[in-house]
């Protein structure tokens, strides 16, 4: 008959780490002993922290939000363009998840940025990414955008800048049709703060 015993008072412990991929990402092979004893192997992708922004216009009751090609929703789902949230790595020496969340803004949509709300910081795939995203909400008004965005050129994104309205937006969410999980945490954020811009 075999016999379980969970090891009182014992904490998970990293024994070691081996980097078996270094390029854009960083891929670990971990050794961990977990709190019954038992001894594991996991592997870790490591790329960075991220900085995600949804800017909304109070008096037209709409937000910004960018269209762009992604590979693997390209190899997974075939789709050419997926709907997101405006985001960015904290790639900057010295940069933190706010300077980054407005340098993608005025990038990628063309906006400047005053006040950032910020959200949550999260964990954007816990199971194998050590990735955290700080989700920020952001008022802008029509004379903050100051170009056409699109993002920079030579790192070919492919970006469309959208103007999207905030009850569009909702009733995406409500049938499910929201696809990035960026925006949809932001989504829903600014209509539990501001239900009132959500109204049909």
């Amino acid at each position: 008959m075999a016999i379980s015993c969970r090891i009182i008072g014992m904490k998970p412990k990293l024994l070691e780490v081996t980097t078996v991929y270094s390029g854009y990402l960083t891929v670990d092979a971990l050794q961990v002993r977990l709190s019954d004893g038992s001894i594991v192997s996991r592997e870790v992708e490591r790329h960075g922290d991220a900085a995600a922004v949804l800017p909304y216009d109070r008096e037209r009751r709409c937000a910004l939000v960018v269209h762009l090609f992604r590979a693997p929703v390209f190899q997974e789902a075939g789709m050419e363009s997926i709907e997101e949230a405006c985001a960015g790595m904290i790639s900057e020496a010295g940069q933190d998840a706010e300077a980054t969340a407005r340098r993608e803004a005025y990038e990628e949509l063309g906006v400047r940025l005053a006040t950032m709300d910020l959200v949550s910081r999260v964990w954007s795939s816990p199971g194998v990414s050590s990735e955290r995203v700080s989700l920020f909400l952001a008022p802008y008004v029509s004379a903050d955008r100051v170009s056409a965005g699109g993002g920079i050129e030579s790192e070919h994104e492919g970006i469309t800048v959208v103007e999207r309205s905030l009850p569009t937006l909702a009733a995406a969410a409500d049938q499910g049709r929201i696809e990035d999980s960026k925006l949809l945490s932001l989504v829903l954020a600014l209509r539990l703060r501001a239900p009132e811009l959500f109204a049909a």
